[in-house]
């Protein structure tokens, strides 16, 4: 079955999350290193990005802190430590769209996700697209 998609999304650093949105009818792009995604953003459009908080190569945000900088009404979803108040307070204070922690229920991240595109409800997509759950 072939999906058009017209959604863009960039991962970064979450490797271990970014498979799950491949039910989603997106073009997903998933990174490990905020350098690598910084060179993409200048060389590809993305509607979304989902980025761990501390990544390998930019810590406390950085790279969160200058996409928000760069593109202040592009949706971001960070994705912080379990319990980690003080990411969490910073996350939102730079006006992410949505703050997850790492230890997040899969479908709640898919759900999560979902949502922040302005896509259908994954169980809608399930019905349209026969997305098969493992």
């Amino acid at each position: 079955m072939f999906v058009v998609s017209k959604t863009n999304v960039l991962t970064v650093g979450i490797s271990d999350k970014a498979g799950i949105l491949r039910e989603l009818p997106i073009r997903l792009v998933s990174l490990k290193f905020a350098s690598d995604a910084i060179r993409s953003l200048k060389t590809e459009k993305f509607d979304s990005v989902v980025s761990k908080w501390n990544l390998a190569d930019m810590e406390n945000g950085l790279f969160l802190k200058a996409l928000k900088r760069i593109k202040p009404d592009m949706p971001t979803i960070a994705i912080i430590e379990s319990g980690n108040s003080t990411q969490e307070i910073a996350a939102r204070s730079l006006g992410v769209s949505v703050v997850l922690t790492e230890d997040s229920d899969d479908r709640l991240f898919l759900e999560t996700v979902s949502q922040v595109l302005g896509l259908q409800s994954t169980d809608a997509i399930e019905a349209i697209y026969a997305v098969e759950h493992k």
